[in-house]
């Protein structure tokens, strides 16, 4: 046990030494082990670039383009997409949810019929591929291309506690709006049909592996 204490002072000696303390000052760059982010190949704003063959590292916006969320007077889509796709508004169609409860099914405000259902589905499976099935899965099975770098906490929802029985639509569907666990909401990011979409196309792969009867 002596000698353990021993070490552990040579340790910690040796961290002061070359570290110092917390407030000294150095001459030269202190050592970084952990460097993050604090050096960036980046353009900062007001600042020279030599990349620009005028060496202005600001730039002015791309032709016809627009923040989003501001429109000119008048004006209520965004690039295509209606402004109030994006939430903010109450009922089932917007929130997933009819009273306290999540609901089941798809919202009236889809239209759906037997052509723009098929749409909607192959909507869903396109904007699947591109927001879910990094970490889903391409068939939904939590097995996708972050579970190999050990990104923990995939759901499978393939299993039967995410099926519409135990998982309502309207419940999945809040989930891809504000997220759970590890996993960021994408309600600022994907428009509120296309969520349902994803919805629609997430039942589908459910189905398709389902066990006949």
């Amino acid at each position: 046990m002596r000698y353990f204490f021993l070490a552990y002072a040579l340790i910690a000696l040796l961290v002061v030494g070359i570290f110092g303390l917390r407030g000294q000052k150095f001459s030269k760059p202190p050592v970084r082990i952990f460097p993050d982010m604090d050096e960036q190949d980046k353009l900062k704003p007001q600042k020279p670039d030599p990349f620009f063959a005028d060496g202005n590292g600001s730039r002015l916006p791309v032709t016809q383009t627009q923040p989003r969320g501001f429109n000119p007077e008048g004006e209520t889509v965004i690039g295509g997409i209606p402004e109030y796709e994006f939430g903010g508004q109450t009922g089932y169609y917007y929130t997933g949810q009819v009273g306290d409860y999540y609901g089941s099914g798809m919202p009236e405000e889809l239209k759906l019929t037997s052509e723009t259902a098929a749409e909607l589905i192959r909507r869903g499976r396109e904007r699947f591929s591109i927001y879910c099935a990094v970490c889903h899965g391409a068939s939904a099975d939590g097995l996708g291309m972050t579970s190999h770098y050990g990104v923990p906490g995939i759901a499978n929802l393939q299993l039967p506690t995410f099926h519409a029985q135990a998982y309502p639509d309207g419940r999945l569907f809040n989930t891809i709006s504000n997220g759970k666990g590890l996993m960021s909401g994408y309600g600022y990011n994907i428009p509120v049909r296309d969520r349902w979409a994803i919805v629609a196309y997430v039942r589908t792969l459910q189905a398709a592996k389902a066990p006949s009867k």
